[in-house]
């Protein structure tokens, strides 16, 4: 590796150290299935995506679900105390794309059909709500 590309790698490095994340990576359904399940919790406060992702009927529900706990984790770990209730929320997620397997099913007439079985990425970044400022300028 560049000396550039070693010291921008470096500087990566340190940016992640702020941020509290989560990734899923290859989960076997399709991105747009699972986007669909990622915005019904976006900017939610965790417990209330909690609920949410419980109670939903989508097979997707629970990837997202067991993502979300990850990430309060990951947070818990990284300021070496337990959240409170409301502290967290979801400050940004996103899905991408992951590899496609392609297969084939027998058709008619000799022919084949192509099967497409996606997959997909998740990001869940949370954060900590920001301390509100009270005015008493009255």
């Amino acid at each position: 590796m560049g000396a550039r590309k070693h010291i921008k790698a470096q500087e990566r490095k340190e940016a992640q150290k702020s941020l509290y994340f989560a990734k899923l990576n290859n989960c076997p359904s399709s991105p747009r299935k699972m986007r669909y399940v990622v915005d019904m919790i976006r900017d939610m406060e965790v417990d209330r995506a909690l609920g949410v992702l419980r109670f939903s009927k989508k097979a997707a529900a629970k990837d997202v679900e067991k993502l979300l706990r990850s990430a309060i984790a990951n947070w818990e770990v990284k300021n070496d105390r337990k959240a409170e209730d409301g502290e967290l929320y979801i400050s940004k997620v996103f899905v991408d794309e992951g590899v496609t397997m392609k297969r084939l099913r027998p058709a008619p007439q000799g022919r084949g059909y192509r099967i497409r079985k996606r997959s997909n990425h998740v990001t869940l970044f949370v954060d900590a709500k920001p301390a509100e400022v009270n005015n008493d300028d009255k």
